[in-house]
Parts: C-alpha cells; sequence; structure tokens
C-alpha cells in the first residue's frame, strides 16, 4: 500500500512518542570491539620497559618511535620501515602537523604555502574532519565528485592539477569514508603520475581502513610509496595510519610514512615540537600484537561483530526504501552511504533529531558543507547494540520517507 503524506506524519508522531535516543553520528568501535584489546591494559612494564635493543622506553628520546610496532606495521602497511614514523594515538595529529609544517616551511623542493592561494582536491563525499581541518587553515577546497561506479574521476583531477595553486589532495583509498570505494592498482598509478603544475603537490593518502575487511577477502594495501617512485615523483605522497579502529581508539598509535626526503623533512620540523612520542604504549601494542598476523587475527574478530551490523543495515534498508533511494554496501570500512531522493536529506536528519536518532548532518561529506543534490546521508553502524541499530535505521527510513512526500506535496 502506498505511503500517503498524512500515513507517513502519523508514522512520525507515533516515532516521536516513543522517546528514543540513539546515535548513528560517529564511526565509534563498540564497547564489544574496545574489549577486544582489553589485554593491553594488562600488559605489566614495570619490570620489562625495554625494547629489543635494550633502550630504556622510559626516558626521552626514540622520535621515530619504537621499532618492533614499526616493523609490524610496515608489514601490515607494506611500507619499508625506515619510512615509517609512529606517533601517539591520533593520525589527524600527523595530518594537522603535515599541513602546518607544510604551511610554515614548505616541503620539500617548494616554498611554505602560507600567503599563497593553495587548494585542495577533495573527492566527494568524503571525510568531514579532512575538511574541516583544511578549511581550519584556510585552504580553498575543490569538490571533485566521484563517477556513477565509485571510481576517482582521473579526468577532472588531471584538469585541476594544470592549476598550480592545486597542492593537495585528500584519499582514503581503501574502504573509503563515507561511501566504502577502493582505489585500484591502476587509479593508484595514474594518481602518482599525473602532471601537476604544482612541483610540490602532495597526495593525502589516509588508510585508516587498510585493514578494516567485513568479508573475508583482505586485500593488502597498495604499494603506493612505490609506485610514487617508479613514476619519477617520489616525494608525492604523505601515508598516515593508525589504531584507533583496531585497538582503543583513545589510546592508540598513529603512523606516518612517505619517502626518505619527506620523512627527513618531517622529522626535522617534529623535532622542535616533541622529544618523542608514547613508546610505553607503543611497547604495548607491539607485545600485545606480536606480529603482523596477529594483527590482522585481531581484525578478523572486528569483523565478526561489525559484519552483522552491516547486514542489518542493508537488510532494514531494503525493506522501508527499495525503489525509493540506494545505499552502498562495503566491502570493509564503518559507513554506508544512503542517497536518499535529491532535495530530501538535510530535512530527514531534522526529523530524525527530532525523533531522538542522531546522524551526521547532511552536507558533513562535502566540502563546506555544500551537497550539491542535498542527497546524502552518512550512517555509521558500529556503535551501538543491534537492538538498538534496527529501530535506528527503521526511523530513519520513515524519516527519508516523510521528507519526500513533504517535498512532493503542493504548497498552499
Amino acid at each position: 500500500m502506498p505511503h500517503t503524506l498524512e500515513s507517513l506524519r502519523a508514522d512520525y508522531d507515533a516515532l516521536k512518542a516513543r522517546g528514543l535516543s540513539l546515535d548513528l553520528t560517529r564511526g565509534k568501535p563498540s564497547a564489544a570491539q574496545l574489549d577486544l584489546s582489553n589485554g593491553l591494559l594488562g600488559i605489566d612494564l614495570s619490570d620489562d620497559y625495554r625494547d629489543a635493543a635494550g633502550t630504556d622506553l622510559r626516558n626521552y628520546g626514540g622520535a621515530d618511535g619504537v621499532l618492533e610496532l614499526r616493523q609490524i606495521f610496515a608489514e601490515v602497511l607494506g611500507i619499508p620501515v625506515a619510512q615509517l614514523l609512529a606517533g601517539n594515538n591520533a593520525s589527524l595529529q600527523f595530518m594537522h602537523d603535515t599541513l602546518v609544517h607544510a604551511l610554515l616551511h614548505g616541503v620539500p623542493g617548494g616554498e611554505p604555502w602560507v600567503g599563497q592561494d593553495v587548494a585542495f582536491l577533495c573527492p566527494s563525499p568524503g571525510y568531514d574532519r579532512h575538511f574541516a581541518l583544511t578549511e581550519s587553515f584556510g585552504i580553498r577546497m575543490i569538490s571533485v565528485p566521484y563517477l556513477a561506479d565509485g571510481s576517482l574521476d582521473l579526468p577532472a583531477i588531471a584538469e585541476h592539477l594544470a592549476d598550480p595553486a592545486v597542492r593537495g589532495m585528500w584519499l582514503v583509498p581503501t574502504y573509503a569514508n563515507p561511501t566504502g570505494s577502493v582505489v585500484d592498482e591502476a587509479t593508484a598509478r595514474a594518481l602518482v603520475a599525473l602532471p601537476a603544475a604544482a612541483g610540490d603537490f602532495r597526495i593525502f593518502w589516509d588508510n585508516a581502513y587498510a585493514v578494516h575487511h567485513l568479508t573475508e577477502a583482505e586485500p593488502a594495501p597498495l604499494d603506493i610509496l612505490g609506485f610514487a617512485a617508479e613514476a619519477g615523483n617520489p616525494d608525492r605522497v604523505f601515508v598516515y595510519a593508525s589504531t584507533s579502529k583496531i585497538t582503543q581508539a583513545g589510546a592508540g598509535v598513529s603512523f606516518f610514512a612517505s619517502s626518505p626526503a619527506n620523512v627527513a623533512w618531517f622529522r626535522e620540523h617534529a623535532s622542535v615540537q616533541t622529544i618523542g612520542p608514547d613508546k610505553l604504549n607503543q611497547l604495548r601494542h607491539a607485545r600485545f600484537f606480536r606480529d603482523a598476523e596477529g594483527v590482522r587475527a585481531l581484525m578478523r574478530r572486528h569483523r565478526e561483530l561489525l559484519a552483522p551490523k552491516f547486514a542489518l543495515v542493508d537488510r532494514v534498508l531494503g525493506e522501508k526504501l527499495s525503489g525509493r533511494a540506494t545505499w552502498t554496501k562495503p566491502a570493509g570500512g564503518y559507513f554506508v552511504t544512503l542517497y536518499a531522493p535529491d532535495g530530501t536529506a538535510a530535512r530527514a536528519v531534522q526529523l530524525a533529531k527530532g525523533a531522538g536518532i542522531a546522524i551526521t548532518p547532511a552536507g558533513a561529506a562535502y566540502p563546506y558543507g555544500d551537497d550539491p543534490r542535498d542527497s546524502v546521508i552518512r550512517i555509521a553502524p558500529s556503535l551501538p547494540p543491534e537492538s538498538e541499530l534496527e529501530p535506528a535505521i527503521e526511523a530513519l527510513a520513515l524519516c527519508v520517507l516523510l521528507a519526500e512526500a513533504e517535498l512532493g506535496a503542493p504548497t498552499r
């Protein structure tokens, strides 16, 4: 039976009367996921606080991070250990500091960016924190929409790179936030080989979800630094990663990697900021994982908790919105992107808020919060238990239907 505006409003009033308080905003690990790494909290370093070389990690120094942990993640990420630095819990801090160093000092082969017209390419929908960070420094953002099949628009990127103001590009290559799209090898090789008018153009390659698989397929991260070196642009890529959604989100370890020249550049400027990261936390992580396979085994346990939630979202959306909207079915990562009917996303999110369902603001996945079609709604299924997730998705679907009905209703 077709929904009418009146029936949808009645259903919405009933929804509000339930007094729900549910949260689908951010991709936080659930308590059950965090429990998987509680072993970290029990690792006693009181009598064993030295690394394999015998260095006392309670003291200053060791700015590159604990070698044993860097060796593990060098294998996980496919990066030479000498080109990988380990820091504190937030890869976003590494990104922030990279931008600050580039603005104030310039990157290798370039002048300081500050005082210049600097623009970044932003594949969209994309990661809202990337965009917020860029905007905070007054860097101009250029939205580059994904193609219909979810791939990057390489011709558009090539055209933008002819502009010398374009100095950077954000990219989550594996299970992108929020679309779940994946950059293949051919695209990656093209990106590092494209001519750029700015000789100091950099790709900010955020490998946030490189091991966050939702299926039994576990593709290895691309050797992007090797591709860049082969293309004759060895300094083009900055790589970031962290254990934030692997172990303890608030007490993990972050990573920065790049060419030898870029790593030396970062190390030089970081040396006046810090004498070293939390090496004891890094040592705990190294002992907790033991090796790269320990990381992969832990992520399979995460998959056991996450995959049913993503399947639930797909099922409920199929039951409620089939033929009215489309959505992604990612093979990994932390998000489902719901493409609501054009012109309805902001209203649907507003309605959801009124019914006690917190959703990431419509438009957040675009630079300056400007979704040109007002269509994209980001769903983060990870945090709530399934008993809360199902009613939250059902409520969101109702809000989408009501927003669509309101849009089509004649004005009086």
